[in-house]
């Protein structure tokens, strides 16, 4: 009874199989689709299902890496027929896409790379201040999935006085001992934020803040001078500048409370004096400067100092004749307290 069993159960277990197996060779050849190949060619077996013996074997080239070409359901079935593979079900399609499996560096992570290796190499600053520029433009790279290794970079080159870089990576290979190796070649400077004109300025203008960007400059261009935005808006241009211009403290004054050929008031005082007059100042100046002035009605010249919008103290002698002299004669009217 128990060996009935048993042959009964091998008996069902066989006839299973090869109901399987008769249902799969009825299935026949099935043509995919789409496909997706890690190789530079197509084999049968990647766009047939089923495809038996036949499946290593080459029929087309692949599309270049990272991309997808589609190829024509007669152009295909024609190509099989060719190498005996016959009866495959199309499955009413029109054509069959290809496409060829890549890894992809993209050129914003190559040039972080980059700026990563020459961090602080030969003077230059940190990676994320670092500007890059290559000698071709840097594009995405799409390499063989076999290369699935990490960018390691084997050698190095930077020149400081030109700011000239030759860099070679090596990425390890799955298929071969040797790595792939890419080359990259350019120029990299250190930038810092500095302050540039939005507008071209003339000799005396005085800034406002809409006057002023921040941007990323070499450094060599802000040099050590560069002026801070916050400092920079409301002082005075010392000379002419253009659009895009580095704004830098050397460039910039304080706003002029005098102006030449402006009429301004002349103030002296002492104690228990304080005379005022009328002048014409010969000089701009800022708070705090000399400048010559005219008196108009005298039209002696004297120097006074700048100490407010459009008013100049008479800077006189110390004797008391020499100043009452100095007074009289740099005002045009007086006034006593």
């Amino acid at each position: 009874m128990r060996s009935l069993l048993i042959a009964s159960a091998l008996l069902a277990a066989t006839a299973g199989l090869a109901c399987a197996q008769s249902q799969q060779d009825a299935a026949g050849p099935v043509l995919r689709a789409s496909v997706t190949v890690t190789s530079d060619i197509v084999r049968i077996g990647d766009v047939v299902e089923n495809a038996g013996a036949a499946a290593q074997i080459a029929i087309f080239r692949a599309p270049d890496l990272g991309t997808t070409g589609a190829v024509p359901v007669a152009q295909v079935l024609a190509t099989l027929r060719a190498h005996q593979v016959i009866g495959v079900n199309a499955r009413d399609l029109r054509e069959v896409a290809v496409t060829r499996a890549a890894r992809t560096l993209l050129a914003k992570d190559i040039e972080r790379q980059i700026t990563r290796v020459l961090e602080r190499r030969n003077g230059l600053g940190d990676a994320a201040n670092l500007a890059v520029t290559f000698d071709r433009e840097l594009r995405d790279l799409n390499l063989d999935t076999a290369n699935s290794g990490e960018l390691s970079a084997s050698a190095i080159r930077f020149d400081p006085r030109s700011g000239r870089f030759d860099i070679t990576f090596d990425i390890q290979n799955d298929d071969t001992y040797s790595p792939t190796r890419l080359r990259f070649t350019g120029t990299a400077v250190e930038t810092v934020e500095a302050a540039v004109l939005t507008r071209s300025v003339e000799r005396n203008d005085i800034l406002k803040a809409s006057d002023i960007a921040i941007e990323r400059r070499p450094k060599t261009e802000a040099g050590s001078d560069a002026a801070l935005r916050e400092r920079a808006v409301g002082l005075q241009m010392r000379r002419q500048m253009r659009a895009g211009q580095v704004i830098k403290m050397v460039d910039l004054g304080k706003p002029d409370l005098v102006t030449r050929d402006q009429n301004i008031t002349l103030i002296y005082d002492a104690p228990g004096v304080h005379l005022t007059g009328r002048g014409k100042a010969m000089d701009s100046g800022t708070l705090g400067d000399t400048v010559n002035v005219m008196n108009t009605q005298s039209k002696r010249v004297v120097q006074g100092t700048v100490t407010g919008p459009g008013q100049v103290a008479i800077i006189v002698a110390t004797s008391s004749a020499t100043i009452n002299t100095a007074a009289l004669a740099a005002t045009d009217s007086s006034k006593a307290e």
